[in-house]
């Protein structure tokens, strides 16, 4: 039986063919486990995940490996991006029991859910004091059968442990401008001077850290904190981190130095990234950076936009070679010889300069990825577009990487939010438009008739999971971006209604925030971990969107649960500020007020495109005009236009400054 074969997930629909006698995540599995009194496999990953296919493909696809899996174990796979909450806190144990994580994700348990083994990637036969697969599996099988109460004591130790980690809300009171310079201190630190970015290899683009220290410099001034993100910005797009032919961002760099990345491309990355470069532009005025945000920008709704108006997950890794062979980065990295071949001697020479192309090679086999090096000197701008135009139709000829074409809520409601700034930015109203489609998907299929969020959607069908805590606040944000660039008040009222439920489902006491609702499926643990990784966690997501929810309305439940919640980046500012960099930007919204920014006038005006331009940390824009736009927008009661011109009113906590009919005063004062 293929109980795979109806599911939305495309990476589990990867494995439907397996000879493995693979079950969805769910009850059945465990009853089954019960029945015939054996361990559940479980296998956790992803579909752009590299070591996930190899695995499969040494020993999930291995018909001896999966007539052993079958016969001892109820196997069970998981994508871990339609169940970050199974996800987090089977990965919870293996960190806890290894001392490190990853995916694949393989843990065995007993037929209550309980961990006693963990691994990641276990190779076919042992290697690098890795045992083998079958290895496992063999001594997994003896354990179970022969030594029973130490499994079982393993099981319930590990249980206890980790029921014994429940967060509370992290300290008292919200973070001031005493953990601000504590945490700046602490990302000063771990800043590198000579490369960009923290830390050392692998090395990830730190978007919601340049968020924060993009809005310190908005709010302080500090040059520090502004040289910090633009220089790590510059550095990453120069390198090859960066599709310098396509666009778009690669999910991390395997070195210090930003040369070779891990080429799969992720939607939340790129949504991300784009913002902060739009963000840094605004702070700048960078060329470099306006470039960069409508690349990436173009690159999500190029290669990641659905049928129905959503963006895809991921781009792979792996594709095909020349030589048929399914290998990391092939679409990607180009030799000399493929250059020739694509643009002749001369303009391949010139491009091998440009692009840091080698002999040697920087990648694999002679292949180098695609950079911008320090030392290639001033180019030709017309050479270079028309030699990046023929290398992109070059490379469009090429096996395609494989795309993971499920939509996740959180992480299109990011896209939302960087597609509506950018498009307001650069005048670029078709990406506002692709920004309003998906977010339009979101309500009809995320939200649908059952009023609240489903995790993920495929082909315009809603998948089978409950939203988690990341989808309703990034959802949300994404929301209220759009509300402020379109002047549609519905935006602003799908916000509240999803941070209704933020309050009722996911909140606890000394305000505590959970990753799943309060009504969700209980598993071994209840997960809640307000620390960044690869996307704001939905604890300071969460509290972003309720700070500017609560600005836009007034509303105090909103405003206590925002502050409530930020008291856990007070006290993980100072001992972790790279992994709770979107708190410390929420964080410095509230130390703004945020301001509030009523534009009694046109949408699209002057004055509304200067409120959206305005740096002031988190600041939320309403405008719009007459009797409608005040019932959509409480910000706009009883803030009329002066003497018939567009007028508009800066606030903090509904309390306003004099209005003001002047684009540069309005400008002023969003400074100050």
């Amino acid at each position: 039986m293929n109980r795979l074969a109806g599911v939305t997930s495309p990476y589990l629909l990867q494995h439907a063919e397996n000879p493995v006698d693979w079950w969805p995540w769910g009850p059945d599995a465990f009853e089954e486990a019960r029945r015939r009194d054996v361990p559940v496999l479980l296998s956790v990953g992803y579909s752009a995940c590299h070591w996930c296919h190899v695995m499969a493909h040494e020993s999930f696809e291995d018909e001896a490996v999966a007539a052993f899996v079958n016969e001892h174990f109820v196997a069970v796979k998981v994508d871990r991006e339609e169940r970050p909450d199974v996800d987090a806190v089977y990965m919870e144990a293996v960190q806890a029991a290894t001392g490190q994580g990853g995916w694949p994700m393989t843990v065995f348990l007993t037929p209550e859910a309980e961990p006693f083994y963990f691994g990641t990637y276990f190779p076919p036969e042992p290697r690098h004091g890795s045992p083998s697969f079958r290895q496992v599996l063999d001594g997994v099988r003896a354990a179970w059968a022969d030594r029973r109460e130490e499994v079982a004591e393993v099981a319930a130790r590990i249980v206890a442990d980790l029921a014994g980690r429940s967060l509370a809300h992290g300290g008292d009171g919200v973070p001031g401008e005493a953990e601000i310079a504590q945490a700046l201190l602490g990302l000063t630190r771990e800043y590198d001077e000579s490369r960009g970015g923290f830390g050392g290899a692998p090395k990830f683009p730190p978007s919601m850290v340049l968020e924060f220290l993009l809005r310190h410099h908005a709010r302080t001034g500090s040059e520090g904190a502004l040289q910090m993100a633009a220089d790590t910005c510059t550095a990453m797009a120069r390198s090859g981190l960066y599709d310098q032919l396509g666009g778009g961002f690669a999910r991390y760099s395997v070195d210090r130095e930003w040369v070779v990345p891990h080429f799969e491309k992720m939607l939340y990355d790129n949504a991300l990234l784009c913002r902060v470069y739009a963000h840094l532009w605004r702070a700048t005025g960078s060329e470099e950076a306006r470039r960069i945000a409508l690349e990436t920008a173009d690159f999500l709704v190029r290669e990641l936009r659905t049928a129905e108006g959503g963006f895809a997950s991921a781009l792979d890794a792996d594709s095909e070679d020349a030589d048929g062979r399914h290998v990391e980065g092939a679409f990607y990295v180009w030799t000399p010889a493929q250059l020739r071949e694509a643009l002749g001697e001369e303009d391949a020479a010139f491009a091998a300069a440009h692009f840091g192309v080698t002999e040697e090679g920087t990648f694999e086999e002679g292949a180098s990825v695609l950079r911008l090096p320090g030392d290639a000197g001033p180019a030709d701008a017309e050479r270079v577009v028309s030699v990046r135009a023929r290398l992109l139709a070059a490379r469009e000829l090429r096996p395609r990487p494989g795309r993971d074409d499920k939509v996740v809520a959180a992480w299109n409601g990011l896209a939302v939010a960087a597609l509506a700034e950018t498009g307001a930015y650069f005048d670029r109203p078709d990406l506002v438009e692709r920004a309003t489609e998906a977010a339009d998907l979101l309500v009809r299929v995320h939200l649908g008739e059952v009023a609240r969020l489903t995790r993920t959607s495929r082909d315009g069908r809603a998948g089978d999971n409950a939203g988690v805590l990341e989808d309703y606040g990034d959802v949300a944000e994404g929301f209220l971006a759009l509300a402020a660039v379109t002047g549609e008040g519905v935006w602003l009222e799908f916000a509240g209604f999803l941070l209704d439920i933020v309050l009722e489902q996911f909140t606890g006491e000394g305000g505590q925030l959970y990753d799943t609702a309060h009504d969700a499926e209980q598993l071994i643990r209840r997960p809640q971990d307000p620390t960044d990784s690869a996307t704001p966690a939905g604890w300071t997501a969460a509290a972003g969107a309720l700070l500017s929810y609560a600005a836009h309305t007034g509303s105090e439940a909103h405003r206590a649960a925002a502050e409530g919640a930020l008291g856990v980046v007070k006290a993980l500012a100072p001992r972790a500020p790279r992994f709770i960099g979107w708190g410390l930007a929420v964080a410095e919204a509230l130390l703004d007020g945020p301001r509030e920014v009523a534009v009694a006038g046109p949408v699209g005006g002057e004055l509304h495109r200067t409120a959206l331009l305005g740096r002031a940390a988190g600041a939320v824009v309403a405008a719009g005009e007459g009797p409608q736009a005040g019932a959509e927008f409480p910000l706009l009661v009883d803030r009329p236009a002066v003497d018939g011109k567009p007028t508009a009113y800066v606030c903090r906590h509904f309390v306003c400054d004099a209005p003001t009919v002047d684009a540069a005063e309005l400008e002023r004062k969003l400074r100050g």
